[in-house]
């Protein structure tokens, strides 16, 4: 709620008052706060003591409100950001009208300097975009239409989040209406507990819960206790000299508050509810009542629907007795934050991942090592040879593994399920033969393990028609989508090929040296 509209009944008076009064009203005026949250969810999220705060679901909400609030009001090095930075004016708007002026503000820099704080206002349009705000702390980061922005770059920036004043407390807000994209998948997972159905042990909004993000990967515990991982799991009783500084993790306090237009009463009486309510759905549950579970709508383009992929995750079920492993697909870390990904098939029902950050995996002999460890039932080993995949192959051959060596980038000879199309290359005839697998038509029983990052890698690339040829979506264009590499869904797609087994192919009369060099897709 701002202060900058004085109340009609001091209005009205005002010509009558004496200099002595208009004095005294003066120096009460200025003793007044900018800004002042409104009486429920805004007012919540304006006195949490969460270290994350993801705020809004429904529109009109006064998440923008909060936002300007909270950053002229509570912290003294402020940065907010839109993911375009065209999107910014109405904050800017906001900013000059409960200020009064535009004083200290430089509108080609981006920064308002203030007696006491400094606002700056960013944008991060490209993946990358994130590192022009590297090493620079802050103890307010603010993402205005969080759902808009790729993960990587949220959770690389909340990195940043820290003050050199001991008495001031750092917070980041993110603000958000249900994501309308698959790309915005992400902000449910980063707030499961309170928007994720499935989730185990929901939250109420505005309950805090602790959450550490380890390897890109969130691990929720029960309290904001520092913690070492043990094999995965975390492990509060610990000798500080036994670890590296960088392995103890310290647990943040996250929490989500609900808002709608309801909680606002500046713009009930508006009209704006009306306008909300004649939104088509799922536009309207999205926007009037913040759910969401609405339809989230894939690009007409995407390879693989996202419901195909959630229903071959609701099969899977732990097997108590696995059958025998037919294949193991290999995607190896190309270095940064990739991480080398191991998948293991059984029939047409799939593990778990083995993820080993890049860091564990430099050189041929150490991934050999764990795709050995991983194996049984000398199953055949698919892995993607292109650059730093050719060396653990090597390795893997002269252990005298079946292993076979896919250079995705190569021609395709095979035509798609109806016989009519090709592929441009035999990295999009992986990613095809992955669709159809998951396509209920073919009614193939594929299970795959429930993980958000397998979904959201199988979910991002688009195809398109050129010729009779499919083309997928290169690896390049998929990491500018999304800001990471589609490692699981690699080696997923990889661990779908289905090449017969030594035995099988000795037993129609192949030599052994033949037999391990044998590749059905050269």
């Amino acid at each position: 709620m701002g202060n900058d509209v004085l109340p009609r009944e001091v209005a009205e008076l005002l010509p009558y008052l004496t200099e002595a009064e208009r004095q005294e009203l003066d120096g009460l005026l200025r003793n007044l706060p900018l800004w002042l949250p409104l009486p429920g969810p805004q007012l919540a999220a304006y006195t949490t003591q969460a270290d994350i705060i993801g705020f809004g679901g429904a529109a009109g909400g006064g998440k923008t409100d909060l936002a300007c609030g909270k950053a002229l009001t509570q912290h003294q090095k402020v940065l907010i950001l839109r993911r375009d930075s065209k999107q910014l004016q109405g904050i800017v708007d906001r900013l000059r009208e409960l200020i009064g002026n535009d004083d200290g503000f430089n509108s080609q820099k981006g920064v308002w300097r203030l007696d006491d704080r400094q606002i700056e206002l960013g944008s991060c349009l490209h993946v990358d975009d994130w590192q022009k705000y590297q090493g620079r702390p802050h103890d307010l980061l603010i993402f205005d239409e969080a759902a808009n922005f790729l993960e990587i770059q949220v959770r690389a920036l909340l990195g940043w989040l820290r003050s050199t004043d001991p008495n001031q407390k750092c917070q980041a807000l993110l603000t958000f209406n249900p994501p309308t994209t698959a790309e915005g998948r992400w902000i449910v997972d980063f707030f499961a507990p309170w928007l994720d159905k499935k989730f185990p042990n929901p939250a109420a909004g505005g309950e805090i819960r602790y959450a550490a993000s380890v390897d890109g990967k969130d691990v929720w515990v029960d309290d904001g206790r520092e913690f070492v991982l043990e094999d995965g799991v975390p492990v509060y009783e610990f000798d500080r000299n036994s670890f590296k500084p960088e392995e103890v993790v310290k647990p943040l306090a996250r929490t989500f508050i609900p808002s709608r237009v309801t909680d606002n009463p500046y713009l009930m009486g508006t009209g704006y509810v009306n306008t909300l309510q004649s939104l088509p759905e799922p536009l309207r549950s999205q926007m009037l009542n913040g759910d969401f579970s609405a339809g989230i709508e894939d690009d007409p383009w995407q390879v693989i629907p996202t419901v195909w992929v959630e229903a071959a995750m609701a099969r899977w079920k732990p097997l108590d007795r696995l059958p025998e492993m037919d294949s193991l697909g290999v995607d190896v870390a190309r270095g940064g934050k990739d991480e080398t990904v191991l998948a293991r098939r059984h029939g047409m029902w799939f593990d778990r991942p083995l993820v080993y950050p890049g860091s564990q995996t430099p050189d041929g002999p150490a991934t050999a090592g764990l795709v050995m460890a991983a194996l049984r039932n000398r199953a055949p080993i698919h892995i993607d040879v292109i650059g730093v995949g050719s060396a653990p192959f090597d390795f893997l051959m002269e252990a005298r593994q079946q292993v076979i060596g896919v250079n995705v980038a190569e021609k395709s000879t095979a035509r798609d399920k109806s016989g009519r199309l090709g592929f441009r290359n035999l990295r999009s005839q992986l990613w095809w033969r992955m669709r159809e697998a998951l396509d209920p038509a073919n009614n193939t029983g594929i299970a795959l393990p429930p993980d958000s990052r397998l979904l959201a890698d199988l979910c991002a690339p688009t195809w398109k028609l050129s010729g009779a040829e499919i083309y997928v979506a290169s690896r390049e264009e998929i990491v500018a989508k999304i800001g990471r590499s589609p490692d699981y869904a690699s080696a997923y797609c990889l661990a779908l090929l289905d090449t017969p087994k030594i035995d099988s192919l000795r037993a129609v009369g192949g030599e052994r040296e033949n037999v391990l060099r044998y590749n059905p897709y050269a």
